[in-house]
């Protein structure tokens, strides 16, 4: 049975995306490079509620390319896969081509 993960309040669950470890050719790759600290959003809570209730919801949508922090978040291992799971206000920004 798959299991799926559905956050709450503003909380995040992203899949990090790992840069390749060598070129097309064969060449290895040191870890250092091209080390952009980036995921791929899963699934979104419903936001928050404001001091005078009003509704904030949460600034990323599911699919979106975010930025991240290089540490803050809970490792969640659901079946064979890693996600972690941020605040929405920890995440530093999205990704676009």
């Amino acid at each position: 049975m798959a299991k799926r993960l559905v956050p709450l309040f503003n909380r995040v669950l992203v899949e990090k995306i790992v840069p390749p470890s060598k070129t097309n050719a064969g060449i290895l790759l040191p870890e250092k490079t091209n080390k952009l600290n980036s995921g791929k959003v899963v699934a979104v809570g419903p936001g928050v509620r404001g001091k005078h209730g009003d509704h904030i919801p949460v600034s990323v949508k599911e699919g979106d390319t975010v930025l991240l922090p290089e540490y803050g978040a809970t490792e969640v291992k659901l079946g064979d896969k890693l996600y972690h799971l941020y605040r929405d206000e920890d995440i530093l920004g999205t990704l676009h081509d």
